[in-house]
């Protein structure tokens, strides 16, 4: 478990700042209500999608465009 975990961390590095991760948060549960008190569209449940790479702080579509709002990561 212990090398695997360091393999992913280092491909997984956090791509997200925290402005990046709120937006994620707020549009993610907006979505996830349009599936539970709205039209009830299976399209809600992409919500799921930006509150999970909230979450985990790592956008893969973002490591493929080459983009991150970690200010962290823009220093190293």
């Amino acid at each position: 478990l212990g090398p695997r975990v360091a393999a992913l961390a280092r491909i997984m590095k956090t791509n997200i700042g925290d402005i990046d991760r709120i937006a994620r948060v707020v549009v993610g549960g907006a979505l996830l209500m349009l599936f539970f008190f709205g039209p009830r569209s299976a399209l809600g449940l992409l919500g799921l999608i930006p509150i999970a790479t909230a979450a985990v702080g790592y956008c893969p579509l973002y490591k493929m465009l080459g983009i991150s709002t970690n200010p962290l990561e823009k220093d190293a």
